[in-house]
């Protein structure tokens, strides 16, 4: 038996941070992984997924570009596209994570843990105890519908969507969220025939209608086949996978990958011996305390409040703050509808805080103003009229942006500036002085102003 002040479950990203602050601050901390020091985002989907997609967003803006086009003649390398995206993920040797967290004297324990009581987590038969706070960061694993053969099918999850060594001639995609088109174009450029299958009416369905359309039609200029309001109702594998849709139309691949949605990964974490549910998100507070344990903290994926990696380390912030007695007042503030979040398609969807939709559902009385992303001088230099739209949304009474969405060519770095403006409610008379760099793209805020009637 071992004894810490604090033990983080999980080293992905939010649990990294988490154990990193405490240990700076001098409490003894221990982090528990089964797998790879860095999770999923590391390994298995952020990073991999980029280096996947970025090669051909670069190739595409060259071919926009008058004398760049004309020596952009060939075509991907796809060997060493998929080499690069190694390179990415370390070839999934976790080692170069190490240091960090040696360096703020974080102890690493391999194995896979379990609570079994107040304070208590045991790793493979040891028990280790913590005389301040547990904190849950196991992330989320993905949802297998019960679809009759899916299991059976033996399909992909991200992880293999992202790390596989072999470009399937045909995929097959269940679910059009982030995932979904993500890997869709990835693979297509890389030489796949792609189709989507998404059970609702429109892919990217969180996201503004402008922002799915957008993705939609650049999805299928590209060749991938999508399928909306038609659900799967059986999968076949004999050598090739079918996939026979509620419709009656049956779709053949050589893989199908599942990206229906993901779920907080905690079944297997001993909920049951604090009294909580295995299997569910734990009940957190804004200071990202169990609701039902003083000493039992959850971030990221594993309290289900936002699955995103930057705010699964914003959460890991204030969790550690809380558990070294800091800041007793301040709590999450901006990890619900506030969330920043891109999707890397191309079209990039960049968004913050609410679609106009859900401003209305909210009781906001709230306007959309519109602008073409191509429609600034500084546009003109990533290839004319390329398509987009901004958006942002205001909330009348407040005369405040309480959301944002940018569609167009690499506009996901546009995205913080728009964060600032909504988590900080800055006046939209306070924006107006707030003047753009010329020729930047960034002049769209002015576009967006002048058309509000600022």
């Amino acid at each position: 038996m071992s004894e810490f002040d604090a033990i983080v479950v999980g080293a992905g990203p939010a649990g990294e941070v988490c154990a990193g602050r405490l240990g700076e601050n001098g409490l003894a901390v221990a982090i528990v992984e089964h797998h790879l020091l860095g999770g999923e985002c590391s390994f298995y989907a952020c990073m991999p997924s980029k280096a996947l997609l970025r090669p051909a967003e670069a190739l595409d803006e060259a071919r926009r570009i008058p004398g760049a086009a004309e020596a952009a003649t060939g075509e991907l390398d796809v060997e060493a596209v998929l080499r690069r995206r190694d390179e990415v993920v370390h070839d999934l040797d976790d080692a170069s994570h190490l240091p960090w967290l040696a360096e703020r004297n974080v102890t690493v324990i391999r194995g896979r843990a379990r609570l079994t009581g107040e304070r208590a987590v045991e790793v493979d038969g040891t028990t280790h105890t913590a005389r301040r706070a547990v904190v849950i960061a196991t992330g989320s694993e993905p949802v297998v519908p019960p679809i009759p053969g899916l299991a059976e099918a033996h399909g992909w999850t991200n992880r293999e969507g992202t790390i596989s060594q072999l470009v399937p001639e045909r995929l097959l995609i269940l679910g059009g969220g982030v995932v979904g088109v993500e890997l869709g174009q990835a693979w297509s450029s890389l030489g796949s025939r792609v189709a989507i299958v998404e059970g609702g009416p429109r892919v990217l369905a969180r996201e503004e209608e402008l922002a799915s359309r957008y993705v939609h039609d650049a999805l299928r200029d590209r060749g991938v086949d999508i399928h909306t309001g038609s659900r799967a109702v059986a999968v076949e594998r004999d050598g090739t996978v079918r996939l026979t849709l509620e419709n009656g139309t049956t779709l053949e691949g050589d893989e199908i990958l599942v990206a229906v949605g993901r779920r907080p990964a905690t079944r297997e974490l001993g909920l049951e011996t604090v009294g909580l549910e295995p299997g569910e998100s734990i009940d957190v507070d804004d200071r990202l305390r169990a609701r039902s344990h003083e000493w039992l903290y959850a971030i990221g994926d594993a309290n289900g409040r936002v699955l995103l990696t930057h705010m699964g380390k914003y959460q890991a912030r204030i969790a550690a703050d809380a558990i070294l007695g800091r800041d007793a007042q301040i709590g999450a503030r901006s990890d619900g509808p506030l969330s920043p979040r891109v999707i890397f398609t191309e079209p990039q969807v960049a968004a913050v805080g609410h679609t106009l939709a859900s401003a209305q559902e909210a009781g906001i009385d709230a306007r959309a103003v519109d602008v073409e992303t191509s429609g600034t001088a500084g546009a003109s230099f990533y290839g004319r009229n390329t398509p987009g739209t901004c958006r942002i949304v205001v909330d009348e009474r407040r005369r405040v942006v309480v959301g944002a969405t940018f569609c167009g060519v690499d506009v996901g770095e546009w995205l913080h500036a728009a964060t600032i403006a909504v988590v900080a409610e800055v006046p939209l008379d306070s924006l107006w002085h707030a003047v753009p760099s010329f020729p930047t793209r960034s002049e769209v805020w002015l576009r967006l102003l002048e058309t509000y009637g600022l």
